[in-house]
């Protein structure tokens, strides 16, 4: 059997995608919540690929849903185009996550006659590990760096957007920003136990920059 790859990974993803849209799901009729919607999506994809590749699983451990190729699958509402994350470090909003995205955006529609529902995929984004920081934050300290700022701006800026960090990793973290400034990011991310990802930006610009593909779009 074939070893996934990345290149696999989307154009099975949009192959995936397109199918999904015109399926109709008795198990998701009426169903609300955008986490059972997302688990439903995930697990098909997931079983989809085992029929056809192998690839190392994600757990808990991991915490992501292709370590072997540093990809999370992330499924989300047009509605409100946001998930969450684990929090492992500040510097996530600076430097990117630490893994790439594969981002399905869905539209749910209920057939009341048939009892089914339709998850019609809208988007299906890839997101690059290296884009995956704040848009704001890292925009911000690349403006910084072009206007000759020192780490005293750096550490002045990081504490003006609360960055939850203490006053020493601060100053670690300008002092590595000074030696490997960050890529530009196009995630929303919002401070809390868990970091909150909205998409809104990258649904706007895949396809548009460097690091953020267009793996499938429905036809308007």
């Amino acid at each position: 059997m074939t070893i996934l790859n990345i290149k696999a990974l989307c154009s099975e993803a949009a192959i995936f995608s397109a199918a999904e849209s015109i399926h109709p799901e008795a198990l998701l009729y009426g169903v609300t919540d955008g986490k059972a919607v997302g688990t439903y999506l995930e697990q098909k994809f997931r079983l989809y690929l085992k029929q056809r590749y192998e690839f190392v699983e994600g757990n808990s451990a991991s915490g992501i849903d292709f370590p072997g190729l540093l990809v999370d699958v992330k499924v989300t509402s047009i509605r409100q185009p946001q998930s969450s994350c684990p929090f492992k470090s500040a510097r996530q909003k600076i430097f990117g996550l630490g893994y790439s995205l594969l981002i399905f955006v869905y539209d749910k529609t209920d057939n009341s006659t048939t009892r089914t529902a339709t998850l019609n995929i809208l988007h299906t984004i890839y997101v690059s590990a290296e884009r995956t920081a704040d848009f704001q934050m890292t925009r911000g300290i690349r403006n910084i760096l072009a206007n000759e700022g020192n780490k005293d701006d750096l550490i002045a800026f990081m504490n003006d957007r609360n960055l939850p960090v203490d006053e020493i990793e601060a100053s670690n973290i300008a002092d590595e920003i000074l030696i490997n400034p960050p890529r530009q990011g196009f995630l929303t991310i919002s401070n809390a136990l868990q970091w909150r990802l909205q998409y809104g930006r990258v649904i706007e610009r895949a396809g548009q920059e460097d690091g953020i593909m267009t793996v499938y779009r429905a036809n308007p």
